[in-house]
This record gives structure tokens, sequence and C-alpha cells, in this order.
């Protein structure tokens, strides 16, 4: 006969829900060389990734002074 298992009380459940929705924030899923791992998720800000919020927000005066010239548009509308 097989060993029945215990249930989990709500506090249990509410825990281990709560950890899981941690662990999600904190990692995400790949491939990597044909199996599966584990790997903390890029920093973002707003939701957005830090190389996305750097050029929507950035002026160009402090991309010039951070070396970031690619980003810098060149608007000749004058």
């Amino acid at each position: 006969m097989t060993k029945s298992r215990k249930k989990l009380t709500a506090a249990q459940k509410r825990a281990r829900k709560k950890a899981k929705q941690e662990r999600q924030k904190k990692y995400m899923w790949v491939f990597m060389n044909g199996k599966q791992v584990r790997i903390n998720r890029p920093p973002t800000i707003d939701g957005m990734d830090a190389d996305e919020f750097i050029r929507q927000s950035a002026d160009p005066i402090w991309l010039h002074q951070n070396e970031m010239w690619e980003y810098i548009d060149s608007n000749d509308n004058d």
C-alpha cells in the first residue's frame, strides 16, 4: 500500500504561493546547451530594461558625458 499524503493547511498554502511568486520575480528559465536552467532576471526600472529606460529619459549632454553616443538623436529640423 502507498502512504497517504497530508494535506497542506491554508497558512502553508499561502506561504508556498508567496515563495513561488518571489522566485518568479527573481529568476527566469532559459535553455542552455539543451538543458533548462534558472538564471537571474535582468534588472528593470519601472518594468523596462535599464538600457531602454536610459534611451527614453536621458538628455544628450548626459549621454555624451557617459560615452553613449550611439543613443544621441541628431534632429536637424532648425
